[in-house]
């Protein structure tokens, strides 16, 4: 198990995105030993993203990655220890809770969860295969490789009306597709995206198929009021159709919520004393950065709580 399960840590994160680090600078603050275990880089999706305008305090805006990486800067300045490893598996019942990692088991007196969520696929055949070779879920990550082609952005909410805007600041042409017959996003969104000369709708509908064997040429494309098929010429598919929690971890050990989410009140504590859950994998209405950062602090705060009686 490594040097790292001989030390017991006051509080063990479990994800390095806004609600993390919120938490972890919060008990640190607060004379707490913390430890933050993030897989691939600080800032979780906030990282994945191009530009922040309604994160507060910053006027002009934030790139995500700059955005991750004062999180970690700010939180390490207090004594937070971050090691970026992926958590393989968990034990949560006893006093003692422990995360299996590549780097060892680390163990912590409290534990919080703030793993996000990932990008929901569409389920094709062959998207797995074509994922990278033109089909993509983030456009802020990949748009660049497209400038000047034609992509297809598929969804209607928030996410994909951002996409889609993006893209067509980069691409000769945008196609949103989408299942309803108007946009999802929020007003401003939709009336800009609505406005871009280079995007066009396709309203009713839903990718069917994948075209390309080595490499994306196309989609084909369902008409959801008539049932008929066309194909449709593109060289990027952008997949904008929200998230799924990422709690495979806690399948048998906490109750999920019909979509995987975990149903923590706004004090994040959980079913199991001394893990608490914070930001996107907590069941609420809204997920942005400053609502998984005041997670954090609440999961921090209630940590604490739950030291003092314990």
């Amino acid at each position: 198990m490594g040097d790292s399960a001989m030390h017991l840590y006051d509080m063990v994160v479990v994800g390095g995105g806004p609600a993390g680090y919120t938490a972890a600078l919060y008990a640190a603050r607060a004379g707490l030993d913390v430890v933050v275990l993030e897989r691939m880089a600080p800032g979780g999706q906030a990282a994945l993203t191009a530009w922040i305008d309604n994160y507060p305090g910053f006027p002009e805006g934030i790139d995500g990655v700059t955005l991750g990486q004062n999180l970690r800067a700010q939180a390490e300045r207090f004594g937070v220890k971050t090691v970026l490893t992926a958590v393989k598996a968990l034990r949560l019942a006893g006093e003692r809770k422990e995360a299996d990692t590549d780097e060892g088991t680390f163990s912590g007196r409290t534990l919080v969860f703030a793993a996000g969520a990932r990008h929901r696929e569409l389920g094709l055949p062959g998207e797995k295969t074509l994922t990278g070779r033109g089909v993509s879920y983030c456009a802020a990550c990949d748009g660049q490789f497209f400038r000047g082609k034609t992509a297809v952005v598929v969804g209607g909410g928030n996410s994909a009306a951002g996409d889609a805007l993006s893209l067509s600041k980069l691409c000769r042409k945008v196609i949103v597709i989408h299942r309803r017959d108007t946009l999802r996003a929020e007003k401003r969104l939709a009336e800009s995206a609505e406005k871009a000369e280079n995007l066009s709708f396709c309203w009713n509908s839903t990718v069917s198929g994948l075209l390309g064997d080595d490499r994306l040429t196309g989609v084909r494309v369902k008409n959801l009021l008539t049932g008929a098929e066309t194909e449709l010429a593109c060289d990027a598919l952008f997949v904008s159709i929200g998230m799924a929690p990422e709690t495979e971890l806690l399948r048998g050990q906490l109750h999920l919520d019909k979509d995987g989410y975990i149903p923590a009140e706004e004090s994040t504590v959980t079913e199991i004393p001394g893990v608490f859950a914070a930001g996107d994998v907590r069941t609420k209405a809204l997920r942005q950065i400053v609502t998984a950062a005041a997670d954090g602090a609440s999961a921090a705060r209630s940590a604490e709580k739950y030291l003092e009686s314990h």
